[in-house]
């Protein structure tokens, strides 16, 4: 059974992802993009966050940062003109390569 303290930071951790979300402007950068930037927001060690995350969702957190980024990545190719490097680029994708290969 999850801790209330789990449940505190996995909470903040969710509500960090889903601001960064939905992508509307033209020139958008994601600011939290691995674990260990949003274990950085939170002041918390990385290993801390994942292990709360885990607890509650039974996910890590790269597995919620990757459905998330999947997920909105699907609604800008559905509801956008972008094109597959522009959305690479919003999402902060380094490299639009590395954007193809994280969605195959």
């Amino acid at each position: 059974m999850a801790t209330n303290a789990a449940k505190r930071i996995t909470t903040l951790f969710m509500s960090l992802l889903e601001i960064q979300f939905p992508v509307t402007r033209e020139y958008h950068e994601s600011l939290l993009k691995n674990a260990q930037d949003f274990a950085d927001r939170l002041a918390v060690h990385v290993n801390s966050l994942n292990r709360a995350v885990k607890e509650v969702t039974g996910k890590p957190i790269t597995a919620h940062i990757a459905e998330r980024l999947a997920s909105e990545a699907k609604r800008l190719l559905n509801h956008t003109n972008w094109s597959v490097g522009d959305i690479a680029d919003r999402l902060g994708f380094d490299y639009t390569t590395y954007c193809h290969r994280f969605f195959k």
